[in-house]
């Protein structure tokens, strides 16, 4: 698993001319801290960085703003069709993208949202993962909290906001590292509806920038290393409540 990192990092600091030396050079003979300076100099890589954080940190917020409320209603809400409802939701996660590639870009060309940031966030602001997951952790809450805040004249908002959400730290920070690495990481949506420059995302700017550098693999390789960079940080910061949501995740009362 390291062995692909370590190689990515000690390629971006090779000259071009030793990145292709065969037998392969395990570290460079100097280090060409200059490549990460050319990067900047060959792409827009700022304005990518800020297309990704601006698409990442919006979309997060609409999954949490509809992955709290959707996960407490099926947790503690009992209404017709609610388990009918539920498990329809877990079947749409079953369907793979392609199959609804066609009709959502045919929605989002008559809402003149082609080519536009609304085009890759607000598809994507719910989540049925983080539903079903905040839903999962939420049913295995002691009654007793429940029935003490409704004592204390705690209405369902008040009660979602000061009983549930301190209880649900793990799997929350579970859900916004995923949701992040996969908006950081997202490639093909953005690609399809994506069409001038200022808007591309960072992956899709990489993907043209390694089209037109096929050969100069010193400078893809430091332009890849600085996308992975702040995911590698984000995941062992969060590795912990990572382990706990997912070891509470099939628990029942």
């Amino acid at each position: 698993m390291v062995l692909p990192f370590y190689w990515m990092l000690s390629t971006s600091l090779k000259t071009p001319l030793e990145a292709l030396k065969f037998p392969p050079t395990w570290w460079p003979s100097s280090m060409q801290f200059s490549n990460y300076r050319d990067v900047f100099q060959q792409i827009p890589l700022w304005r990518y960085f800020a297309n990704t954080v601006l698409v990442t940190a919006l979309s997060l917020f609409g999954v949490l703003a509809t992955g709290i409320m959707a996960a407490y209603a099926f947790a503690r809400f009992r209404f017709p069709g609610r388990e009918v409802l539920f498990m329809g939701f877990l079947a749409l996660m079953m369907i793979p993208l392609p199959v609804y590639l066609v009709p959502s870009y045919i929605i989002l060309y008559k809402l003149g949202w082609i080519d536009t940031y609304a085009a890759m966030i607000v598809p994507w602001t719910v989540n049925i993962f983080a539903i079903f997951l905040l839903r999962q952790h939420i049913r295995q809450l002691p009654q007793d909290l429940f029935d003490a805040a409704r004592i204390d004249g705690c209405s369902d908002w008040t009660t979602l906001r000061r009983v549930v959400l301190p209880l649900c730290k793990a799997p929350l920070v579970t859900i916004v590292v995923f949701n992040v690495i996969a908006s950081w990481n997202s490639f093909f949506w953005p690609l399809i509806v994506t069409n001038s420059d200022k808007i591309r995302p960072l992956q899709v700017g990489l993907a043209y920038f390694s089209r037109e550098q096929t050969t100069n693999y010193t400078l893809l390789m430091a332009a890849t290393t600085l996308a992975v960079i702040p995911l590698i940080l984000l995941f062992f910061a969060a590795q912990k409540q990572i382990i706990q949501s997912q070891a509470r995740s099939g628990l029942k009362e």
